[in-house]
C-alpha cells in the first residue's frame, strides 16, 4: 500500500530544509508529499526534489489568495512541478459576505484550472460541518451545493465534527478521490495513527477499497515531526 504524507506533519524542518525533510519521508516509506508551502524554492528546485527522492506529488495544501491576485504566476508554478491538485485548506467563513466570495472565486477559477489539467479542491476542518454565526449556515453544505470543486476529506476533522467519516466519504462519492488520514480525540487534539480514538483503520480500510489516495497528517511534533511521522507509517505497515 501506498502512502503520502502531508509535510506540514515536519514544518519544524521543512522551513529551513526542506530537501532534508523530503528525504527523511522518503526514507521511511512514503511515496508521496503534499506540500504545505515552498519557502521560497523555485518550481524547478521542488521538481528536482521530487525527482531526486523519486517521491509522487499527491497534491499541495495553497491558498485562495495566490489564485485569485496572481493567477498566471501561480499555474505556472504549479504546472511546472507536476501538481494535479490545487487544494485550499482553509479560509476565512466569518460572515456569509466571505463565504460568497470564496464560491464566486471557486466558480471562476476551477474551470480555468481544470482547463490545465489541474483541479482545485478544498480540505475541511471540524467548523466546516458545523453552523456559523447567527445565520446558522454550514460552510461545507454551501460549498457541496453552489460550486463543483473536489473535497479532500480530513477524515480526523470530519469526525472531531460529530461525523461518521466513512459515511462521509460514501456520500461524496467520486468527489473525493483523496483522504487526510489522522488520529485524536474527539476534542480536537491530534496525536500519532493508532494512538487516539478517530477511525484510522475503518477509513483506511475503506480508502484501500476504493481507490482513494491516502495522505498521512500527524500535527503534534511530538517530540518532532519526523519521530510522529515514522510512528505513523510504522502503524500502516503493521496493518499492511
Amino acid at each position: 500500500m501506498k502512502y503520502g504524507i502531508q509535510m506540514y506533519s515536519l514544518r519544524d524542518i521543512t522551513k529551513e530544509d526542506l530537501d532534508g525533510a523530503l528525504g527523511k519521508v522518503a526514507a521511511m516509506g512514503y511515496k508521496s508529499v503534499e506540500f504545505a508551502g515552498f519557502f521560497d524554492h523555485s518550481a524547478e528546485e521542488v521538481k528536482a526534489m521530487l525527482d531526486k527522492y523519486d517521491l509522487e506529488l499527491a497534491g499541495t495544501h495553497s491558498p485562495m489568495g495566490d489564485l485569485v491576485n496572481k493567477f498566471e504566476e501561480t499555474l505556472a508554478y504549479h504546472k511546472a512541478i507536476g501538481n494535479k491538485r490545487y487544494i485550499v485548506p482553509g479560509h476565512d467563513f466569518s460572515t456569509r459576505a466571505k463565504l460568497d466570495e470564496f464560491i464566486k472565486n471557486c466558480n471562476e477559477i476551477a474551470p480555468k484550472l481544470r482547463a490545465e489539467g489541474i483541479e482545485l479542491y478544498f480540505h475541511n476542518h471540524h467548523r466546516e460541518f458545523l453552523p456559523m454565526g447567527e445565520e446558522g449556515y454550514i460552510v461545507h453544505k454551501e460549498l457541496e451545493e453552489k460550486t463543483d470543486i473536489r473535497f479532500e476529506i480530513d477524515t480526523y476533522w470530519s469526525y472531531v465534527a460529530g461525523k461518521d467519516s466513512v459515511e462521509l466519504l460514501k456520500y461524496f462519492g467520486n468527489r473525493v478521490d483523496i483522504v487526510h488520514l489522522k488520529d485524536g480525540d474527539s476534542a480536537g487534539k491530534g496525536v500519532s495513527l493508532g494512538l487516539g480514538t478517530a477511525p484510522v483503520k475503518e477509513v483506511r480500510e475503506y480508502a484501500i477499497a476504493n481507490g482513494l489516495e491516502i495522505v498521512v497528517e500527524s500535527e503534534g511534533l511530538d517530540p518532532t515531526g519526523e519521530e510522529e511521522v515514522r510512528r505513523c507509517i510504522n502503524f500502516l505497515h503493521s496493518l499492511d
